[in-house]
């Protein structure tokens, strides 16, 4: 399965691939790091510092947008978005809301960072190697087109960093039998999750992510509907 760009102007749904039917937008969740970490990492007053995957993985735990919302009196998730995309330049002028970056990078706590970009979350990776695996499924294939590699690895063998060393952007893995596929989207902070089956919800609630179920008018610029 190689990965799959989602046009602006089609439904999400509308665009899947045989064999998947159903889809989700995981929201990536921000990144805690032990308090205190921040000024111990810094070696001025005024260095910008960010924590590598290993520290992330190590040190770190997964922060929900809902309770960012709570911190910094953002209203929805959609806004979430907006501003973290408008933090990084992804937007055009006419979409970018400068208010809501303002807003939530002035209320982040000093030991609170971004979702990694571009990339699958790291915090998804246990639980996505548990549902590859939850039909039987002993392998799983990887496609990133930015370098063109693809391969296949064991799922017991597999760890969380390898996963995510796969691809630096675009990267899809699924299972051997394609009942589930992860895509990672450029310039966003959302795992996009597939399903062939119709229990995508009860697998969502399970594993307690935060996410927006794709209806038939799901647009991959689900923060803002359909981009003309």
């Amino acid at each position: 399965m190689n990965y799959i760009w989602f046009n602006y102007e089609t439904p999400i749904l509308e665009q899947l691939p045989h064999p998947f039917t159903n889809a989700a937008i995981l929201l990536n969740p921000f990144i805690q790091m032990p308090i205190g970490w921040t000024d111990m990492k810094r070696k001025s007053e005024y260095e910008h510092v960010y924590p590598e995957l290993k520290e992330s993985l190590q040190l770190g735990r997964p922060k929900p947008w809902k309770e960012v919302m709570h911190d910094t009196g953002i209203q929805s998730y959609e806004e979430i978005a907006v501003a973290l995309k408008t933090s990084i330049s992804a937007f055009k002028t006419e979409f970018a809301r400068p208010d809501l970056a303002v807003l939530l990078n002035n209320n982040l706590s000093k030991d609170l960072y971004y979702p990694f970009e571009d990339r699958i979350s790291e915090f998804f990776i246990p639980d996505i190697l548990d549902v590859l695996s939850s039909n039987g499924a002993e392998s799983l294939m990887y496609s990133e087109p930015i370098l063109d590699q693809s391969g296949e690895l064991k799922i017991k063998n597999v760890t969380d960093l390898e996963m995510c060393e796969l691809s630096p952007v675009e990267l899809v893995i699924t299972d051997e039998g394609m009942d589930y596929a992860f895509l990672s989207v450029y310039d966003s902070f959302i795992t996009l999750f597939l399903s062939r089956e119709k229990n995508i919800e009860e697998i969502i609630n399970k594993k307690k992510w935060e996410a927006v179920i794709c209806a038939p008018d799901t647009y991959i610029s689900w923060y803002f509907g359909k981009i003309d």
